[in-house]
């Protein structure tokens, strides 16, 4: 019994003594706990929208002073034509469009009713769905207001279009979120494991003292996981279109192009990953935790990053994913050109730059 209790005060203290072990132990816990408590919402604060007021009377200057005082909704523009509102849809300067019809005020007179277009971006249905809910309880309270006030039965009524996804198909917002997960996964985590497996078997010192550069080395390394990213894209891309339907509205080349930078920057991130642990156990770890979890919640995949604290909508843009969402999404579901996700483009880009200069100069460090 002495000999058992010996052991098991061991391994207590073995455990204790693991930093990373105990990080990961009560660390991982904590991290999840806040992560879905904060993470997962539905409610949704400032919601960017763009008025096309036709009428510009007393009326429709009091709804949007009832928008504006709800504290929800925040005005982005003015849009003077339809064509403004598909461009600021596709540009992401607006989350919904509010579209009041000419003589507003006299209609609502005259036939104790008018209506109000409401369109939302149907490229994430779920939230194009609150936002169209908060819209209508705006909208009805005022209309209950103005029927009191004026003693007579009046009623706003929304009329709700969802643009890019009328049908509201929600596969049309999952598909993009996989593709992003798949190839994070994939490229990320498989990469990181490759490479910690060849520094616990001892080969990579053996590497790293050959005529071969550090740079050599993660080329390497990576262009496996590189064609076969590439063709998992290829692969997604045929069952979306084929099998559930998804449209590509946009260009095919452009979002090959930008899928296959984003496994270059997912890449990258799994070798600096390899870079700074040394066993495949750690490197598992930190690619399911730090990748996994912050793709599914942090990304906007599911759940709407407006709708999160400021601390987590700060850390979300670290997140690779994020950026390849918004492309894949403005590409295939809005038809959206290169001029509209240029910056994203160009973050994914800089991410890149930045993981695979410290990777390299992670290895030059072991070779001295």
């Amino acid at each position: 019994m002495r000999s058992f209790r010996g052991f098991l005060l061991k391994e207590f203290y073995h455990i204790f003594r693991d930093r990373r072990t105990a990080a990961i132990l009560f660390g991982m816990p904590l991290v999840q706990l806040l992560l879905f408590g904060f993470a997962i919402r539905n409610e949704i604060s400032d919601i960017k929208i763009g008025l096309y007021d036709r009428s510009h009377d007393v009326v429709t200057k009091e709804i949007i002073d009832k928008f504006v005082s709800s504290g929800t909704f925040v005005i982005t523009r003015e849009l003077h034509t339809s064509e403004d509102i598909e461009e600021a849809f596709k540009s992401g300067s607006i989350t919904e469009a509010i579209v009041f019809e000419p003589g507003f005020a006299d209609r609502l007179q005259r036939d104790g009713k008018a209506t109000v277009q409401v369109i939302t971006d149907g490229s994430n249905p779920n939230l194009s769905k609150i936002v169209a809910g908060y819209t209508a309880s705006v909208l009805q309270d005022y209309g209950s207001a103005y029927g009191n006030r004026t003693g007579t039965r009046s009623g706003v009524v929304p009329v709700p279009l969802m643009m890019f996804n009328p049908e509201l198909k929600s596969v049309n917002l999952f598909v993009p979120g996989l593709m992003a997960l798949i190839l994070m996964l994939v490229s990320a985590l498989m990469t990181s494991i490759s490479i910690t497996k060849e520094k616990e078997s001892g080969t990579m010192e053996v590497l790293l003292v050959s005529s071969l550069r550090p740079v050599e080395i993660i080329v390497g390394k990576v262009v496996p996981y590189f064609l076969l990213s590439f063709i998992n894209v290829l692969t997604v891309l045929v069952l979306a279109s084929f099998v559930f339907g998804v449209p590509c509205k946009g260009s095919l080349i452009l979002l090959i192009l930008e899928s296959l930078l984003f496994i270059v920057t997912a890449l990258s991130l799994g070798i600096f990953i390899s870079s700074i642990t040394g066993s495949q156990q750690v490197a598992m770890m930190i690619s399911l935790a730090g990748l996994l979890l912050p793709t599914i919640l942090l990304s906007g995949f599911i759940f709407p990053v407006s709708s999160m604290p400021l601390p987590l909508r700060v850390i979300s843009n670290v997140i690779p994913a994020k950026w390849y969402l918004i492309i894949v999404r403005s590409i295939m579901l809005k038809g959206a050109g290169f001029s509209y996700i240029w910056k994203e483009t160009l973050v994914l880009v800089m991410m890149t730059i930045i993981l695979i200069t410290a990777s390299v100069k992670k290895f030059k460090v072991r070779l001295q």
